[in-house]
């Protein structure tokens, strides 16, 4: 018999298009003991998500403003679904959502991305500072996040 008690825990997965998604995707199957939505970049990569923020460039002039609009972005999918979660593998895209969840003392789950192996992301040295929960997909990177738990390839 399934237990639906946990079905009140809302996760939101939130990161950049491409990789970044795929890997967040491998963790699908708790969608089914607890409420989940996704949010990507509107990109040409074509996925099923449940919202979509403006896609965000490294070093890209846009950027300030782009940050600006996902922010409210983010405020108003924060409102909506008020998630107890958030987990994410990266970027730029993630960070309006991690602010919400430390703000909100909500749980901030971060999973450095699978291509780095000896050197961490801009995205998962500054999350490292902020998440509940920081985990890496190979042990070479405990040096560089001591703190972190090593949680094997989510693939």
């Amino acid at each position: 018999m399934k237990d639906n008690r946990n079905k009140s825990i809302k996760i939101c997965f939130i990161s950049s298009s491409g990789g970044h998604f795929e890997q967040l995707k491998m963790l699908s199957p708790l969608a089914q003991n607890h409420d989940v939505f996704w949010v990507t970049e509107n990109s040409d990569y074509d996925v099923p998500t449940d919202y979509f923020l403006r896609q965000t460039r490294p070093s890209h002039i846009k950027n300030l403003g782009i940050m600006f609009l996902n922010t409210l972005s983010s405020i108003r999918i924060w409102a909506r679904e008020k998630p107890d979660y958030v987990i994410t593998t990266g970027t730029l895209v993630a960070l309006p959502m991690a602010f919400l969840a430390k703000l909100f003392g909500k749980k901030l789950i971060y999973i450095e991305t699978f291509a780095r192996v000896y050197d961490g992301s801009r995205a998962g040295k500054l999350m490292y500072k902020f998440a509940d929960l920081f985990i890496v997909q190979w042990e070479t990177l405990k040096s560089i996040y001591p703190d972190a738990v090593y949680g094997g390839s989510i693939y």
